[in-house]
């Protein structure tokens, strides 16, 4: 039987990438000493839990009926098809998007328009961006949404590379945080795109309620948590994709480290979610209670997650961030001649496909003097309902016997790890 070791935990706190001057997107998220038939009796020490820091807001609370916060957003308008062969003339009119009782609506119409372009359309809506006013790299971005419905409407909160203009798309990325087409009410959509994984060869999952209701029943919140070389996708809460270099195709390059700008919009039409038909209803509205952006307030390059109640309850997985101790233990059989004392380790962003086995990772223990130890890695699985995370078992040798402490590392697929400290303290 292996038991898990009690930690503190704290709830909904997502992990922080190491610093770019690590060669990987591997983390080593926790590390415990298990002997088999023995417990862990002591734990790590852990800091407040980091925290997002909001650094950007609309609440939409302005007046009823008022126009949207011109120092915030932009209307995009057009009737070109903006690439996707869209119905919609966008406009900058308070008819196609205002605030009312604290939420902003972009209302789609089914109506005959002739925009400034001279482009006749029979439908208009409204395309928001915060380009020129406020962009970020990295951080967690969030709606709470309650999005139209019915054939041909494609309601959008995404987001682009700023140096659009110069690059071109998709050469500056894109980050779709949800996207529904209406002949899919029951599912939303997160993706990615880049050079070489663009359009239908976005880098995507989708994501389906609990109960199978439609998504334009009610408010829904849709957010990523954009890190160095991760993009994680959540909706309400729930985490549904991680996305990192790893998942690529080969040969192509990640376009997620420069600042990128946000945009909420309701097309109508397109390649993707076909025309609207008689089914069809109209207006259809998508209301925004608020968008917000967070970043951390708190960097760190020592993320450690972990939830565990007792041994009788499923294992759960959250996020607090290491102090400059390091994890302690103490055992009457760590360190057994026999090597039964396993060190249990969960890296994050290692994805793993069919056929991996134990030969993919190799671990490392460092000592004081700096003489690297071999460990003998044991296994690797999937940790269940976090796809984003692997177990990785290691026998601890002979050779860490009289280690007060090391540094701990993996390696997989040529990546390496940030460290993590031990002490490794002999029971009597």
């Amino acid at each position: 039987m292996v038991f898990w070791g009690k930690l503190k935990f704290t709830q909904n706190m997502p992990i922080k990438l190491p610093s770019r001057r690590l060669t990987s997107c591997l983390l080593i998220l926790c590390l415990f000493l298990l002997a088999l038939g023995s417990t862990v009796v002591s734990s790590a020490p852990v800091a407040d839990p980091s925290v997002w820091s909001l650094v950007w807001q609309d609440e939409f609370n302005g007046a009823n009926g008022s126009p949207i916060d011109a120092t915030k957003w932009t209307a995009e308008v057009g009737g070109w098809g903006w690439g996707n062969n869209e119905l919609e003339s966008y406009t900058s009119r308070i008819d196609n998007a205002f605030q009312n009782n604290g939420a902003l609506t972009i209302k789609a119409v089914k109506e005959h328009f002739t925009g400034s372009d001279n482009i006749t359309r029979e439908f208009t809506s409204a395309r928001l961006i915060s380009k020129n006013k406020f962009s970020a790299t990295f951080g967690r971005f969030e709606a709470r949404v309650k999005i139209p419905f019915g054939q041909g409407i494609w309601p959008a909160f995404w987001m682009l590379g700023n140096d659009i203009d110069s690059a071109g798309w998709p050469n500056c990325g894109e980050v779709d945080i949800m996207e529904n087409i209406g002949r899919e009410p029951n599912i939303i959509h997160g993706t990615i795109h880049g050079p070489g994984y663009s359009g239908a060869n976005g880098i995507s999952s989708s994501y389906t309620l609990p109960d199978n209701q439609p998504f334009a029943n009610a408010f829904h919140t849709y957010t990523v948590e954009w890190e160095p070389n991760v993009v994680r996708f959540y909706c309400d809460g729930i985490l549904y994709r991680t996305t990192t270099p790893a998942n690529l195709p080969p040969g192509k390059t990640w376009v997620f480290d420069h600042p990128f700008f946000i945009l909420m919009n309701v097309a109508v039409g397109g390649d993707w979610p076909g025309t609207p038909d008689t089914t069809t209803s109209f207006p259809q509205t998508m209301q925004v209670d608020y968008v917000r952006v967070y970043q951390r307030s708190t960097p760190s390059n020592t993320p450690l997650i972990l939830r565990t109640d007792n041994a009788n309850e499923p294992l759960a997985l959250e996020s607090v961030w290491l102090l400059k101790d390091p994890f302690t233990v103490s055992s009457s059989k760590n360190l057994s001649p026999d090597q039964r004392t396993r060190l249990v380790l969960l890296v994050a962003n290692l994805d793993l496909i069919p056929g991996d086995d134990a030969t993919l990772v190799s671990a490392t223990a460092r000592d004081g003097q700096g003489n690297q130890i071999p460990l003998t890695v044991e296994s690797v699985r999937r940790v269940p309902s976090f796809d984003w995370i692997t177990q990785v078992v290691v026998k601890l040798p002979d050779a860490v016997a009289n280690v007060s402490q090391a540094q701990v590392s993996v390696t997989a697929r040529g990546l390496t790890s940030n460290e993590v400290p031990i002490h490794l303290v002999a029971g009597p």
